[in-house]
């Protein structure tokens, strides 16, 4: 073959190979096209081009966004199609400090795969590059690591069992959580937060502002610069919301319609930031669900969450209003009860003027209110008891 024929299919190899290196590190796999109206700074969002100005699209000098993918993730997803709802494998990814006990982790949940990861401890087999940012540095460093090996669903849990933010309906347990969440649904959805609840985080959380810190939400003052730095082809929302605490499953398609590169980049703002441990935590706790599923705002209604995310169904909205009202109405007289001691006298309550046939009666007002509040207490205690039962069942 001539030497200038062996030179032009060089040619062709070297741009093809450079062409297919470009599509794995900044095509999402299995993402929904984005069409482009012209060059890589008109990007298409939610059927609108638009052209961020270099100052907001790079943020902080410090940090080499240069190294930004040059074009938005997908606007939408597709949604994911179950193969068989008991056949999906799973794994848990924990981010836990050295003193933590896991161990309810391998009693209560044998057979699942879990990947933990010692926050800080850098000789051990899974650490982060650095103890920052809470959660979010050993979520990314798992979706990373494991990208090219991911099971179908991936569940991101926090080290301790029982805890305020996980499902009231489920004990507050991590264990029941991950026993009753449906992997169908975590297929078709793709994203899932693990908490039903909506207080806090939804209906609106995190605003973007200038002014002084808000009290809990410091973040909210570098929320604006944050976003620009992290999204920075995407407009700012006008707020960001979810259920808290950084608890969620997501599905393998999900994961990979967002390149590799996308969470590498994400995790080297974490590292290099000058924003502390926290405020980066917070950041993201509130940004999963846009990365996700490209919505500012993700707040299912909680007896939707409960029943196709747990399988707890009460039937639709009104049945489980009703529910919690008659859980609020056992909360009031217990709190009641807990004011009216058996063993005190009216004579030493708060306020108290009067003869002994004053004090005789007074007791036994007490004594007839603490008998009422109590058959009230047992009465709601086995109605939502059974209501609860007939959800499971459902």
């Amino acid at each position: 073959m001539p030497a200038k024929r062996i030179t032009q299919v060089l040619a062709i190899v070297i741009a093809m190979v450079s062409l297919a290196t470009f599509h794995s590190l900044f095509i999402p796999r299995g993402a929904v096209e984005v069409p482009q109206s012209g060059g890589l700074e008109d990007t298409i969002i939610n059927g609108a081009a638009s052209a961020q100005p270099a100052h907001l699209r790079y943020g902080h000098p410090a940090i080499d966004y240069q190294r930004a993918p040059v074009r938005s993730i997908a606007t939408s997803f597709l949604a994911g199609s179950p193969n068989h709802p008991f056949n999906h494998s799973r794994v848990m990814v924990i981010p836990r400090m050295q003193d933590d006990d896991v161990e309810w982790i391998a009693r209560e949940l044998p057979a699942l795969d879990v990947s933990i990861y010692i926050a800080d401890n850098p000789v051990v087999l899974r650490h982060p590059p650095k103890n920052k940012g809470h959660e979010v540095m050993i979520y990314l460093s798992y979706l990373i690591e494991n990208y090219d090996q991911l099971p179908d669903i991936i569940l991101f849990m926090h080290s301790h069992r029982w805890t305020h933010h996980n499902n009231y309906l489920l004990g507050f347990d991590a264990s029941q959580m991950i026993r009753a969440l449906s992997s169908a649904h975590v297929i078709r959805q793709g994203y899932v937060n693990m908490r039903c609840h909506w207080s806090p985080g939804c209906p609106e959380w995190l605003r973007p502002t200038t002014g002084q810190d808000t009290l809990g939400k410091q973040e909210e003052t570098v929320l604006e610069r944050c976003w620009r730095e992290l999204f920075p082809f995407d407009p700012l929302p006008s707020f960001l919301a979810q259920p808290c605490c950084a608890q969620f499953a997501l599905s393998k398609a999900r994961v990979l319609s967002i390149p590799r590169s996308r969470y590498i980049f994400y995790r080297d703002w974490i590292l290099r930031t000058p924003l502390s441990d926290y405020i980066s935590g917070r950041i993201w706790e509130y940004s999963w669900q846009y990365l996700f599923t490209k919505e500012s705002a993700h707040c299912p209604a909680e007896h939707v969450c409960y029943c196709d995310g747990f399988g707890v169904c009460f039937g639709g909205e009104l049945p489980y209003q009703h529910y919690w009202e008659r859980m609020d109405q056992k909360t009031k007289y217990a709190e009641e009860l807990g004011h009216i001691r058996e063993d005190q006298p009216a004579s030493q309550m708060t306020g108290f003027q009067g003869s002994n046939n004053t004090i005789s009666n007074s007791t036994v007002r007490n004594t007839d209110r603490r008998i009422f509040l109590r058959t009230q207490i047992t009465a709601l205690e086995a109605e939502l008891d059974a209501r609860m039962q007939e959800a499971q069942r459902r």
